[in-house]
């Protein structure tokens, strides 16, 4: 991979996907000859990072340009979903990450449901998705906003860690632990980010995309944005200090929830 790839440039300045990285890192454990699938890749940030750990990986998204651009930097097994059933044998798949792809879905148990017939017994399923519940006010802060779950992609707002957890027991997964990540201040500073993004820069077509427009998607807009990206570089040594802050108050719940559950 080069360094000046845009994917790399992005995932270095981001805030969330470091934490998912740093969580991925801690507590992913891959043997060489484990058949893993990244459920929902978008554009291969997250895939780049998982396919270091080893095993054989085949990473997956619904959008013809998500993939497409994911080619850049994966070079190869990547696939383009069809909505339905995923195009994988009975209990061929040692593990199935699917990190920010539940909450896109329309028949989020569907998927969920299929994850279990492809993965192996005791094979393992890692999920990430944003926290909801009472207590997450900047969830109540987006719509005030104007940032519509359409602007992400999504076909809801999240889920509870109850409601998380119903989802993968439905489909007879044992659920096994879970971990909160982007404090306030994370998701905060993520939010005004987003808006800034959807306001000035992003295009209208990219609404149609499955993860929806608050960031690049391809190579050609993380150009058109390059130098307000330039600017937000300068000063992201003082955000990421801001952030830090979060750490603090590790009692705090997390805006984003990561799971893990096993196939019995």
């Amino acid at each position: 991979m080069q360094q000046d790839d845009w994917q790399l440039k992005l995932v270095n300045k981001s805030l969330k996907k470091k934490e998912k990285i740093t969580l991925i890192n801690k507590h992913l454990e891959v043997n060489p000859q484990d058949r893993l699938l990244d459920l929902g890749c978008a554009q291969g940030i997250l895939s780049y990072f998982l396919r270091k750990k080893g095993g054989f990986w085949i990473s997956a998204d619904q959008d013809f340009v998500n993939v497409q651009s994911s080619k850049k930097i994966l070079k190869k097994n990547l696939i383009q979903l069809e909505p339905g059933p995923l195009p994988f044998k009975d209990e061929s798949l040692d593990k199935v990450v699917c990190l920010d792809y539940l909450e896109h879905l329309e028949d989020d148990q569907m998927c969920v449901n299929e994850i279990y017939r492809v993965l192996k017994k005791k094979g393992e399923f890692i999920a990430a998705t944003p926290r909801t519940g009472k207590i997450f006010i900047l969830n109540y802060l987006r719509p005030l906003l104007g940032m519509k779950l359409e602007f992400y992609g999504h076909k809801r707002e999240g889920y509870s860690l109850k409601g998380l957890k119903t989802l993968i027991e439905k489909a007879d997964l044992r659920f096994i632990k879970h971990s909160s990540f982007s404090g306030f201040l994370t998701e905060l500073i993520e939010l005004v980010l987003n808006f800034i993004y959807i306001k000035l820069f992003a295009s209208k077509k990219s609404l149609k995309l499955r993860d929806g427009n608050i960031r690049p998607s391809t190579s050609g807009e993380f150009d058109s944005s390059k130098k307000a990206f330039g600017l937000y570089s300068l000063v992201y040594p003082l955000i990421w200090i801001i952030t830090r802050l979060d750490k603090i108050f590790f009692f705090q719940r997390g805006y984003g929830i990561m799971v893990w559950a096993k196939k019995k």
